[in-house]
């Protein structure tokens, strides 16, 4: 069965394709995938507060997703939260993510997952920064960041 074409936007062009989400098994992830990824962005686990490669990164670039290099945030829209994650106040385009109601661990929670291929990315908070008031708490397992030259 094919899966119907998606909107993305694409950072280096500024503009939204229609693309085919990426679809694999769990066994497939797990062989093209480091562990550390594997297990948060397929797995949904997190990883440790300060332990992230990007949670004190500054560089100016695109964070696209690890699994699928679909485009995520921009360094742009990066704030310190404080909390030891990764934290910015939007996506780069709303059609590249998508949120889902988390329940576990005895919270309610909205997780925070790619469009393309439905990476666990983190969990969105109503308390960021202005203009948008949100902060989108982001595992840096999920990531890869690209320099604004590379793109």
């Amino acid at each position: 069965m094919v899966s119907p074409m998606i909107p993305i936007y694409f950072a280096a062009t500024g503009k939204i394709r229609m693309v085919e989400p990426v679809e694999k098994t769990e066994e497939e992830w797990k062989a093209i995938l480091p562990p550390k990824t594997f297990d948060v962005a397929r797995m949904k686990g997190t990883e440790p507060a300060f332990t992230g490669e990007y949670f004190d990164s500054h560089e100016d670039g695109i964070y696209r997703c690890a699994c699928c290099g679909t485009d995520l945030f921009n360094s742009k829209d990066k704030f310190e939260s404080g909390t030891g994650w990764p934290s910015f106040s939007a996506p780069i385009a709303t059609e590249n993510v998508k949120t889902h109601q988390d329940r576990s661990y005895g919270m309610t929670r909205t997780e925070v997952l790619c469009s393309r291929c439905g990476a666990h990315l983190g969990h969105v908070f109503d308390d960021g920064p202005a203009p948008t008031g949100l902060r989108y708490c982001m595992n840096s397992a999920s990531l890869k960041f690209i320099r604004r030259r590379e793109i």
